[in-house]
């Protein structure tokens, strides 16, 4: 297995490259998803310099964060309600707020303000989780009430499709969208980030505006 080490130069070179393709400027955050492997792989990801950390299960969360010091943690799956209260306290993001049931539960268990990324079905996939696009804007102004959540930005996963340009538009697409909800300066809703692009299209994201990719297999295995 190659090191991660290598990998992420490897990624940054070609984080880089896209920037540079479209004159983009903004940060972009790489996120480790660490869901497939064991702490020591996760510890070898922070050693290399990493900070941003994903997983998808509170299992796989639970074991990590109690070995593994110095990260910034991301919840990046599908959150059921039920497990809040396992997740909620032990995260800085969750990736897939998509439901007012899981928002009024955020709201419930949370200790402090939880930064959220409302996930944009944008490729309107039966498969995929998510709120419809036309929705985002109406579901956001109703979590004004909520206390504990700050909507930081958008996140969305593109079709597993070789055509670029369908994956590009799905990117294009969450980007309006970002820039719609951040024009109307809620307080609560800053919505400056976009979670989008991983392994396979974060080169995509990126051009498109991505603020944050979740590379899990081309980085840690």
């Amino acid at each position: 297995m190659a090191k991660i080490e290598n990998n992420l130069q490897n990624i940054r070179e070609k984080i880089l490259a896209a920037k540079e393709t479209v004159q983009a400027q903004q940060d972009v955050q790489i996120i480790a998803v660490t869901k497939q492997v064991d702490i020591a792989r996760t510890q070898e990801a922070i050693a290399a310099g990493l900070v941003h950390l994903g997983e998808n299960r509170p299992e796989g969360l639970h074991s990590k964060t109690a070995h593994v010091a110095g990260a910034t943690w991301h919840f990046i799956g599908t959150l059921q309600t039920r497990k809040v209260k396992q997740v909620i306290q032990h995260i800085d993001y969750l990736h897939s707020l998509d439901r007012m049931s899981l928002a009024e539960e955020i709201e419930k268990r949370a200790e402090r303000k939880v930064k959220c990324f409302v996930q944009a079905n944008v490729s309107g996939e039966a498969s995929k989780h998510g709120i419809a696009t036309e929705e985002v804007i109406p579901f956001i102004q109703e979590l004004e009430k909520f206390s504990k959540i700050e909507v930081v930005g958008l996140m969305t996963m593109a079709p597993h499709v070789e055509d670029a340009a369908e994956i590009r538009q799905v990117f294009q697409k969450l980007k309006k969208l970002q820039q719609e909800v951040a024009a109307l300066q809620l307080p609560y809703a800053p919505c400056t980030e976009l979670s989008m692009g991983m392994s396979n299209d974060y080169e995509i994201a990126v051009q498109e505006g991505a603020t944050f990719v979740r590379i899990g297999t081309a980085l840690v295995g």
